[in-house]
């Protein structure tokens, strides 16, 4: 499993060890630098590569079979790990469960969106805009407005 070390030292990754881990070998790996490469755009680059080696090497070595990219930014390095692993091994991305999840829960309590094409999507950032928005463009393929926010007596402020 590739995730953070908050991932690994939370409740939630200890409960689910716990019910679904019995029987399984689990080889935790943390890929320090990661997510700056893959926020600095660069998730194909030499050095997330090196630093997907160095983590995925020695899973390997152990026979991995299944590999959960257990932190948002990971899929994006997906390719790369790809590129490492090989097609023998299982690559699992939580996200699309995590937004079923997502859903169910605000449908039960009355919240989820009722109108077919959904809500509209914002992108906000407390950082450098015209960059977050060609971040967007290399992550998801799209040209998206970016608008600023900032946080002042703690309210989001959006301008």
């Amino acid at each position: 499993m590739l995730a953070t070390p908050t991932t690994f030292d939370g409740d939630l990754y200890a409960s689910v060890v716990e019910r679904f881990g019995k029987g399984v070998t689990i080889l935790p790996a943390t890929c320090p630098g990661l997510v700056v490469e893959i926020e600095s755009g660069r998730a194909q680059g030499e050095e997330a590569h090196s630093i997907l080696a160095k983590a995925l090497e020695p899973m390997l070595d152990k026979g991995v079979d299944t590999l959960v990219l257990g932190c948002t930014h990971f899929p994006f390095a997906f390719d790369a790990i790809r590129k490492i692993v090989g097609d023998k091994v299982r690559l699992i991305d939580p996200a699309p469960a995590i937004a079923r999840r997502v859903e169910s829960l605000l449908e039960a309590s009355g919240q989820r969106n009722p109108r077919a094409g959904g809500g509209e999507t914002r992108y906000l950032t407390s950082g450098d805009a015209k960059q977050m928005r060609m971040r967007v463009k290399e992550l998801l393929g799209t040209d998206v407005k970016v608008g600023k926010f900032s946080w002042r007596a703690a309210e989001v402020v959006c301008g």
